[in-house]
């Protein structure tokens, strides 16, 4: 006689606790057989639960990965660099990232809801958006990170990386780029960490001042002044080098107002990245806030609003 085997589990614990046989028996209706089959699949799995359990870091970040993609990520706007139609990948194939700083007094001019928008007191200059590995998203949600990873940086990460959004903790900003991003970079040395990450990016805020670069070319807040485009080229060219972004969002206005600015690095963080197929930081599916301010426009550059920041200029 065939035999068929199946698993016995004590109560409410998922141990197996042996193998007992399983009479074959005479075919049943299609229904029975599905349901038959999902209770298999399910023992299967729980059999093989602590096996995965045991496994090392590494090796479970292979087995994990996500190799589907939904429609609301192939729809993400283009902010992550992605040109259109174009796959996400969640593999260490990426050569290229995107740094982006967003200044706060255009920030909110970006948002549907002006009023969801905050600027904490203690913010007067650029703050981070993100660091993000081009064509790569969400590639491990097994590496999840606390509160407690960021302890050591929390102080700077508040002045440098804040919410602007009410409905937004810090911590939750945090958290969602550490799992759409920071797990993807995650695979090279040196980013293998939620503090690690964290901490490069920090650095890379220091190193890239735009406040203290603008200003020292005479371009700062204001809003009356009008700046070209190009002038504002002119001063970053030599510190972000020539595959960077300027962008711009239309406030209730129609004017062009100065959103934020992506740096192009390699993956060991190089200024510029010449890597065949990922030089593009061109538009990809769907609507995004920010658009690359046209090179002949006028712009305004709003100074922070702390009371009223969705109107920075009364």
């Amino acid at each position: 006689m065939f035999l068929m085997l199946c698993l016995e589990e004590d109560g409410l614990s998922s141990a197996p606790r042996r193998l007992t046989p399983f009479p074959s028996r005479e075919p049943e209706p299609e229904s029975a057989g599905c349901e038959y089959f999902q209770l298999l699949q399910t023992q299967m799995f729980r059999s093989v639960l602590p096996l995965l359990v045991t496994l090392s870091p590494a090796l479970l970040f292979l087995l994990l990965t996500r190799g589907s993609v939904t429609q609301q990520e192939l729809w993400e706007d283009y902010k992550y660099g992605r040109h259109i139609a174009e796959p996400l990948q969640r593999d260490c194939s990426w050569r290229c990232m995107l740094f982006t700083l967003q200044w706060p007094g255009g920030f909110c001019q970006s948002l549907y809801k002006e009023t969801q928008c905050t600027i904490p007191e203690n913010i007067s200059s650029w703050t981070i958006h993100g660091l993000w590995p081009l064509h790569v998203q969400s590639c491990c949600t097994c590496w999840p990170i606390f509160h407690s990873d960021l302890q050591e940086v929390e102080e700077e990460l508040l002045e440098f990386w804040p919410s602007l959004l009410k409905t937004k903790p810090c911590f939750r900003f945090w958290k969602e780029e550490w799992l759409k991003h920071g797990s993807c970079a995650a695979c090279v040395e040196g980013f293998n960490s939620p503090l690690k990450y964290f901490q490069i990016c920090l650095k890379l805020r220091h190193q890239f001042d735009l406040y203290k670069m603008l200003a020292e070319a005479g371009i700062t807040p204001s809003c009356d002044r009008l700046y070209k485009v190009a002038e504002l080229q002119q001063v970053l060219l030599p510190h972000v080098g020539d595959k960077h972004e300027i962008q711009c969002i239309k406030d209730q206005q129609d004017r062009q107002v100065l959103f934020q600015v992506k740096v192009q690095l390699t993956r060991n963080l190089t200024v510029g990245c010449g890597h065949h197929g990922d030089g593009g930081l061109g538009p990809g599916p769907g609507p995004s806030p920010g658009h690359p301010c046209p090179p002949d426009a006028l712009l305004y550059y709003f100074p922070i609003n702390h009371q009223e920041p969705w109107r920075p200029c009364g």
